[in-house]
């Protein structure tokens, strides 16, 4: 079986948080499956970052900014490699460019074009983890690119896509897909399921728990997504046909 992980940055705040991350992809690669990590940067790493070059320069120019803002999901994968390392599971990481990840060339929301899944697949014929920095790619002409909201998930989409994975589960903060925000709505209702183009219908509409381009990717694509808690043992909400 082969499975797609995403950790989102609130699911590797600190230390402490990338370790249980590491747990739960260890405690799967040890049962036997071939398990591919894709994380985002750190908490509010993304944020301190955009502050960092507005103090440095009042006129950015875009195809510097995601050669910076890549660092922050480069960060992330390296620190869960090493976590997969302590816990004793072989575990390699990848930039979006070493992971074969061919985007346009429109910085800041560039869209993927291709995939070239060769070191991930030679990585999990190893029997290691391919930890893979999300949010990013690499233009025709070498540039780094980012992919915009919701990259990291669109990134662990495609990736499903091209290595036929079983399927895709993307870990986060809340424990699935409500029919509204629960953290305001005390009442809200957990979907167990949900089909893609009504869970596109909500994406279009403001629900943050997964962007539309990653759920447009997984409906063409015929990918089971599932949406879990990192911190719970909550069965979460299968996204799929």
């Amino acid at each position: 079986m082969r499975m797609v992980l995403k950790f989102g940055g609130s699911s590797l705040a600190s230390p402490q948080h990338i370790h249980h991350a590491a747990g739960l992809a260890a405690a799967l690669a040890k049962k036997g499956t071939q398990v591919v990590v894709v994380v985002s940067a750190q908490g509010d790493t993304t944020d301190e970052m955009i502050e960092n070059a507005k103090a440095v320069s009042a006129s950015r120019s875009q195809r510097e900014m995601d050669a910076y803002l890549c660092a922050g999901e480069q960060m992330s994968a390296a620190l869960m490699a090493m976590a997969l390392q302590q816990q004793c599971v072989p575990a390699v990481s990848f930039t979006g460019f070493q992971a074969g990840i061919q985007t346009d060339d429109c910085f800041g929301c560039a869209r993927i074009q291709s995939v070239n899944p060769e070191r991930i697949q030679a990585a999990l014929e190893a029997g290691k983890i391919a930890v893979v920095a999300g949010f990013q790619g690499i233009d025709r002409e070498g540039n780094l690119t980012t992919l915009g909201r919701g990259g990291s998930d669109t990134t662990a989409v495609a990736l499903a896509a091209a290595l036929h994975a079983h399927v895709c589960r993307i870990y986060t903060d809340v424990d699935g897909v409500y029919d509204r925000d629960p953290r305001q709505y005390p009442n809200a209702r957990r979907y167990r399921y949900i089909c893609y183009n009504r869970m596109l219908s909500m994406a279009r509409r403001g629900a943050q728990v997964l962007h539309d381009r990653c759920v447009e990717l997984a409906r063409d694509n015929r990918i089971r997504l599932e949406v879990r808690s990192t911190f719970t043992d909550a069965p979460g909400t299968i996204v799929g046909r």
